[in-house]
């Protein structure tokens, strides 16, 4: 008798230690998942298309398909500029990301806003996060040549001219190999297809691993 109670007093204490062992390694997985914030305008809320085919949903599965332990937000609103972005992003930061793309600067295209008032947002929303100390990577945006030469001159060094001040992970222009191809994007032309997304993803991952290669 005095056996069979010890046997099941070690059995107790064993499978007692085994919860302990689990729960430690879920806990430590969850400590070390990090947090991509994506941080724009209708470009990345995913305008026209259901969550999972958006950027954000797209980039989720991609990196968890390459093993990275990274949760992505989707800090995106629709019809921002870049001043809107500069106005929202200390409540935006409040998610504490370890991480964050910034895609920003089409609606001040859309708009024609003085690529002066583009740059000094930018610049301002770079500086906070590198005070922040939050790993960036910025996304550009190159001007139509609608808009003329005088614009683009002053619009297109923006991007690489900030990133290089503030060493940031840089993608030259988001919609590279996406913007007026037709079977990529959605029917205004301007918001692209699940298959459009699939494609800047494509462009960017090899900008994006080594942006996040702290994260296995």
């Amino acid at each position: 008798m005095c056996q069979a109670f010890n046997l099941k007093k070690a059995f107790l204490l064993s499978f007692l230690c085994l919860l302990v062992s689990l729960f430690a390694a879920s806990g430590a997985a969850y400590a070390e998942t990090k947090r991509l914030m994506v941080f724009g305008d209708s470009l990345v809320a995913g305008f026209g298309l259901p969550i999972e085919q958006g950027f954000t949903g797209q980039l989720q599965s991609r990196l968890e398909d390459e093993g990275m332990a990274i949760e992505v937000m989707n800090a995106g609103v629709s019809g921002d500029t870049s001043a809107g972005g500069l106005a929202r992003l200390d409540w935006s930061l409040a998610e504490q990301p370890d991480y964050i793309i910034i895609i920003l600067g089409g609606n001040d295209l859309l708009r024609g806003i003085n690529p002066a008032d583009t740059r000094r947002n930018l610049d301002q929303i770079l500086a906070k996060l590198q005070e922040l100390g939050v790993q960036t990577l910025l996304a550009g945006m190159l001007a139509p040549i609608n808009l003329g030469p005088e614009y683009s001159a002053e619009f297109n060094p923006i991007y690489p001219e900030l990133a290089k001040k503030y060493n940031t992970g840089f993608y030259p222009f988001f919609l590279e190999g996406v913007a007026l191809i037709p079977k990529f994007n959605q029917r205004d032309g301007l918001h692209p297809n699940a298959e459009g997304v699939a494609k800047i993803i494509d462009g960017m991952m090899p900008v994006m691993r080594p942006f996040l290669s702290y994260v296995r």
